[in-house]
């Protein structure tokens, strides 16, 4: 029997590539031999799943259209700007016009039918929706975010304005004149902060907790809304805070988030339905594999 594995394989080249592509974001070609071992072996198991799966009794008499295929082949190319790109780069990974095809056709061919199986998952009922939500409800909720400005000025010991001394001389000077009128704060970040951000008045937008530096994110959600901070020190340098706006946590209710609860659920179905299908099959063909299909990487086209 062939061994369908080899690398004369087209249909083992497009896997090669997508695996190489998947895990280190190169061509075969590219990769050292350590990386190019890691990669076969992956191209070894996505390539012995599609294969278990196209010799499933659920794929027989199953057919790609032409159509399909032309289309599935059109992305690939809308990816190049000349066609001779596209040939060239086939070429360095060991395929060609003829070989990408018969792989896009085993790929479409194998999404269909694991389309198929999944469509078989069991229908959901509002209960199961319900009980998934109260179990779950910490995926729906909303956490507490704030919208935070800054002012920062950095410390360069290069700079005679920018020394220790003299930095902090400046920012506590800032923070004198924003005690009485916190609402300057965007206008003396434009003027004085060092950051970026003072383009926009030292904004940072919306931010939830553990998005800023930590002695930051400490800073901004120990305010009231309105409130500036004392100074605050970090590696960046001396920063002044200023929590604009409180936006508190939001729990919804189950009829708000209805949709996207069983979204989730019906997409856990279909994978649980696939997940045991394949195991199935793997129980019927002594030595097969443990992959799964969300080990499978999805179409990389060519080397782009």
């Amino acid at each position: 029997m062939k061994d369908r594995t080899s690398e004369q394989s087209a249909e083992y080249a497009y896997h090669l590539l997508r695996a190489a592509q998947e895990r280190f974001q190169r061509n075969p070609s590219a990769l050292t031999a350590e990386q190019l071992e890691q990669a076969r072996n992956q191209a070894r198991m996505t390539f012995d799943l599609e294969q278990l799966v196209l010799d499933a009794p659920e794929a027989r008499g199953l057919v790609i259209g032409e159509d399909q295929l032309d289309r599935a082949i059109g992305e690939v190319a809308g990816r190049y700007a000349d066609p001779a790109d596209l040939q060239d780069d086939l070429a360095r990974n060991g395929l060609n016009a003829e070989g990408l095809r018969a792989a896009l056709r085993r790929e479409l061919a194998f999404d269909a039918v694991m389309a198929k199986v999944a469509a078989c998952a069991p229908k959901l009922g509002e209960l199961d929706l319900r009980l998934f939500y109260e179990l779950h409800r910490e995926r729906f909720t909303r956490p507490e975010r704030r919208t935070v400005r800054q002012i920062l000025i950095t410390v360069n010991e290069s700079f005679p304005e920018n020394t220790a001394e003299q930095a902090r001389i400046r920012i506590e000077g800032l923070a004198e004149r924003l005690g009485a009128s916190p609402n300057r704060f965007a206008a003396l970040a434009r003027r004085h902060s060092e950051c970026p951000s003072a383009m926009h008045g030292g904004s940072l937008g919306q931010v939830a907790r553990g998005q800023l530096y930590p002695e930051l994110d400490s800073a901004a959600f120990s305010l009231a809304q309105g409130e500036v901070s004392p100074v605050v020190s970090s590696e960046l340098g001396l920063h002044l805070i200023w929590c604009e706006k409180i936006h508190p946590e939001q729990r919804p209710s189950f009829a708000q988030v209805r949709v996207q609860v069983e979204a989730l659920m019906t997409e856990r179905q279909r994978r649980n339905c696939q997940k045991a299908w394949l195991a199935e099959l793997r129980r019927a063909r002594p030595g097969g594999g443990e992959t799964s299909p969300e080990s499978r990487p999805r179409s990389a086209g060519a080397g782009r």
